[in-house]
């Protein structure tokens, strides 16, 4: 029992710190969304999203890497504009581009498990194979989601599915595979 002079804590620090990385995070994610350009092969947008799913797992590691886009989807599914295009609500989690939207935390995950050789926060500075190796790995687990989505909302085949979903991507994902390399090697952001 605490008397008057002693103070009782509630939440830890590291929870409260973990939390705001999260909330950042999070925050980066709805950001990425509204950067965006055209895809000259397919009539889905390139944003930075991936980037921020990338950095999320790296910087944060699995567990508050996957929380904080799991935020950034309750952040749109309750109205908040943060999913591409300014879209929000429910619908766009089981719209054509929807099983990409699902794929994010578990993508986030991985590449959170890979990094730090498991569930817990470790030093993201690892070897560059293993940085790509998992950025390679959530990227194929984002074209599944993306694929498999777009094939069940929009009744099409998973061939043109892939071409038109994940396919037409992959030089945006090389491109944003390597700025996480950059951010991750630059040192300018550090967590403790």
């Amino acid at each position: 029992m605490a008397t008057e002079h002693e103070s009782v804590e509630l939440v830890g620090d590291e929870i409260v710190a973990n939390v705001a990385r999260a909330a950042l995070f999070a925050a980066l994610m709805g950001a990425g969304a509204y950067v965006s350009f055209p895809n000259p092969i397919s009539p889905i947008p390139v944003t930075m999203q991936m980037l921020v799913v990338f950095l999320a797992g790296i910087f944060l590691g699995p567990v508050w890497g996957g929380t904080s886009i799991v935020l950034y989807l309750a952040a749109g599914a309750i109205g908040a504009p943060v999913f591409a295009g300014g879209s929000a609500g429910f619908g766009a989690l089981v719209g054509p581009t929807g099983g990409f939207l699902w794929s994010f935390p578990v993508a986030a995950f991985i590449t959170g498990v890979i990094v730090h050789g498991g569930f817990a926060l470790r030093d993201y500075r690892v070897g560059t194979v293993r940085l790509v190796g998992a950025m390679v790995a959530a990227t194929a687990i984002v074209y599944a989601f993306g694929t498999v989505g777009y094939t069940v909302v929009q009744g099409v085949g998973l061939v043109t599915s892939f071409w038109t979903v994940a396919a037409a991507f992959i030089p945006a994902e090389a491109f944003k595979i390597a700025a996480a390399i950059g951010i991750v090697r630059s040192d300018a952001i550090a967590a403790n």
